[in-house]
């Protein structure tokens, strides 16, 4: 039976044991929504282990026959992350002797496995590289290959590295092209930066249109050429006069009030 550890937190806030009210505390237990110290929870003879060595972590786990995890909450992210264990000393020093003793065994495997992952990484820049010279025959060679590199490499999250990308998908290696071009031969980042806004794709079969891609948008786009950020449909409308009892801003209509019986028809 699968046995489920103690979460230990360690508070954002100065807290106090609801037993002893000891405190500040600088990890707590939470027993029925009230805060206990670990001596009071009999954790208080566990050493604290920070996160970072995995191997270290994994072998003091397994000597340690009491062990509990130790989070903090990240008020950005609005959730916990874990900061470590609580181990025995003994089985903490047990699993430091053993890392220490296979240390250079584990370097030499690390070193093997990047190697590995090295040449995977440079297969699939490989395999995309000829992908789009065989796709688009009139690009350069040394475009082909700074285009290869930037879609694959390593952690980037682009589209070289989906799935899509690594099984040579034409949608994927076009999509790969297509932020190139856009990036590197057009001033598509410099009317970003300037405030253009670009446009989801429509209802129809066109592809993704951008209004800000092309020569002369900033002078025929939605915002200023100057900069100012403000469009010219929104220029426009301030300069509409309001309606009475309207303020800018509010709703252009509203509902009109029933018509009295007097101004009703007679019926025939």
């Amino acid at each position: 039976m699968d046995l489920v550890a103690p979460v230990v937190v360690e508070p954002l806030k100065r807290r106090r044991c609801s037993e002893c009210r000891r405190g500040p505390l600088e990890r707590m237990i939470l027993e029925f929504n009230a805060p206990v110290c670990l001596d009071c929870a009999d954790l208080g003879h566990l050493v604290f282990l920070p996160r970072g060595d995995t191997a270290l972590t994994r072998r003091a786990r397994e000597a340690s026959t009491l062990w509990a995890v130790v989070v903090r909450h990240n008020r950005r992210r609005t959730r916990y992350e874990r900061q470590g264990l609580l181990v025995e000393e003994a089985a903490l020093a047990g699993a430091e002797r053993t890392c220490l003793a296979d240390a250079e065994a584990r370097a030499r495997r690390r070193a093997r496995d990047a190697e590995r992952r090295a040449v995977l990484d440079a297969g699939i820049t490989a395999a995309l590289r000829a992908e789009i010279l065989r796709l688009f025959p009139a690009c350069p060679a040394d475009r082909a290959d700074e285009i290869a590199a930037h879609a694959s490499a390593k952690g980037s999250g682009r589209v070289g590295r989906t799935a899509a990308g690594r099984s040579l998908d034409h949608g994927a290696v076009t999509a790969a092209v297509r932020a190139s071009v856009r990036h590197v031969d057009t001033p598509y980042d410099t009317l970003l930066m300037r405030g253009c806004r670009v446009t989801r794709p429509g209802r129809g079969s066109r592809p993704p249109s951008r209004r800000c891609s092309g020569p002369g948008a900033v002078a025929t786009g939605k915002r200023a050429a100057d900069g100012s950020g403000v469009s010219a449909r929104r220029s426009r409308r301030a300069e509409r006069p309001l309606r009475p009892g309207l303020r800018r801003g509010a709703r252009r209509y509203s509902r009109a009030p029933p018509r009295s019986s007097a101004a009703l028809p007679e019926a025939a």
